[in-house]
C-alpha cells in the first residue's frame, strides 16, 4: 500500500546459466513491505524457495519510499511499492518496472480521524495536524483530496510519520487525522471514523495500486526466475479468492501474516476483504498491465506522476510511464513457461 519507492528486494551476487536459460543467484535477497496479503504466506511456508530453487533471505520494509531509496542506491533489486512511489522513482530516472499487480488499493487505506477531534465534515480539516508517510500512495491520495476539498496543503499541517509511528502520535494525542493502511490503520479506527478511503478518491480518477517493482537490467537477466516468483505469488492470491471464508483468525494463512507484519490476527479477514488481488488474466489485461499508454497501471502511474510534479514532489515526469509496465512475465505463467 503504500510508499513512495519498493519493499521487496533481490540482490544477487552474480549470474549463472542453466541449460541456456539465465537464472538468479543462488542467494538472493527480497524484501516485503508491512501490508497485508496472501503474498505473505508464500513467504513464510518458503514456496517461492521452493518453486525457484533459490536460498533467500527476506527483509521487511516500512514503505515504498524506504524501498525505492534503496533500488537507487542499488541495494536491492526489485520489491513491492505503491504506486505513487513507483511514479517518483520512474520520474528521478530509475530503470524499474512494473510486473505484477498485488493488490488494488480499493478501501484498504483510509483517511481517518479522531472522536472529538471536531471534523466532522472535510472542511474541518483546516488547520489540524494529519499524519501520513511521505512519498506513499495514502501521501498522493491525502494531496489529491486535499485538492478536491478545495483546502490548500498549507491550510493543515502534514507530518511525515512511518506506519508505527501514526499508531504512536495517535495515542499520545499528537495528530487530528490520518491516511494510512493496516495494521495502523485499524488501530486509529479504534478511536476515530473514516473520512475518505483510497477506493472512492480512485473512483474520481486518481487509481493506486500496489506492484512488484523490478530494476529491469536484473529481470530481463532472469526471465526464469521471474516467471517463478510470479507463479508462486498468483498461486496465493488464488488460494484466497477460491476460499476467502476459510482465512480466518485461527487459520494458518493468517497467522502467517501476523508472523510477518504484525498486528492482530481478529483484523486480518477484514483489511483482506477491503482489497481486490487481480487474476492472471486480468494482470495481462489492458485493465492492468497490458493495454500500452492506454492500459490502467500505465494511465494510474502518469497521473500519479503529473499530480506529484504539480505538488513539487518530483521535478520531472518521463516521456512514457507506459515502458515501465511489463506484462512479459505475467504472459510466461499463462503460457505455461515455468
Amino acid at each position: 500500500m503504500k510508499s513512495t519507492l519498493l519493499p521487496f528486494v533481490i540482490m544477487l551476487a552474480g549470474l549463472a546459466f542453466h541449460f541456456g536459460e539465465a537464472r538468479a543467484e543462488d542467494k538472493v535477497t527480497l524484501g516485503y513491505q508491512l501490508v497485508y496479503n496472501p503474498w505473505k504466506v508464500a513467504i513464510a511456508d518458503g514456496a517461492i524457495e521452493r518453486a525457484t530453487g533459490a536460498e533467500i533471505t527476506w527483509r521487511a520494509f516500512e514503505s515504498g519510499a524506504k524501498v525505492i531509496n534503496a533500488i537507487a542506491s542499488g541495494a536491492i533489486k526489485a520489491a513491492l511499492s505503491g504506486s505513487s512511489p513507483i511514479a517518483a522513482g520512474i520520474s528521478r530516472g530509475l530503470d524499474i518496472e512494473v510486473v505484477w499487480i498485488f493488490e488494488d488499493i480499493s478501501a484498504a487505506e483510509a483517511l481517518v480521524v479522531r472522536d472529538g477531534s471536531g471534523i466532522l465534515a472535510p472542511q474541518d480539516l483546516k488547520g489540524k495536524r494529519i499524519g501520513v508517510p511521505f512519498a506513499s500512495t495514502t501521501h498522493f491520495h491525502l494531496l489529491f483530496a486535499l485538492e478536491q476539498f478545495g483546502i490548500p496543503a498549507g491550510e493543515v499541517t502534514i507530518r511525515n510519520l512511518q506506519p508505527p509511528q501514526i499508531a504512536d502520535a495517535w495515542g499520545r494525542g499528537e495528530i487530528d487525522a490520518a491516511f494510512i493502511w493496516d495494521p495502523a490503520l485499524g488501530q486509529i479506527k479504534k478511536s476515530g471514523r473514516v473520512l475518505i478511503t483510497s477506493g472512492q478518491l480512485s473512483s474520481w480518477g486518481k487509481a493506486t495500486f500496489d506492484a512488484m517493482v523490478v530494476e529491469r537490467s536484473f529481470a530481463e537477466a532472469n526471465p526464469d526466475f521471474m516467471c517463478k516468483l510470479i507463479k508462486t505469488t498468483a498461486a496465493a492470491d488464488r488460494a484466497y479468492r477460491d476460499d476467502p471464508a476459510a482465512w480466518t483468525p485461527e487459520s494458518a494463512e493468517v497467522a502467517a501474516i501476523v508472523g510477518l507484519v504484525g498486528g492482530e490476527a481478529a483484523n486480518v479477514p477484514m483489511v483482506l476483504e477491503l482489497y481486490d488481488f487481480p487474476t492472471l488474466e486480468e494482470q495481462a489485461s489492458a485493465r492492468w498491465l497490458g493495454g500500452g499508454r492506454e492500459g490502467g497501471a500505465a494511465r494510474a502511474l502518469t497521473f500519479t506522476a503529473e499530480f506529484l510534479k504539480a505538488e513539487n514532489k518530483v521535478r520531472t515526469l518521463s516521456e512514457d510511464y507506459s515502458r515501465h509496465v511489463n506484462p512479459q512475465y505475467v504472459e510466461m505463467v499463462l503460457n505455461g513457461e515455468c
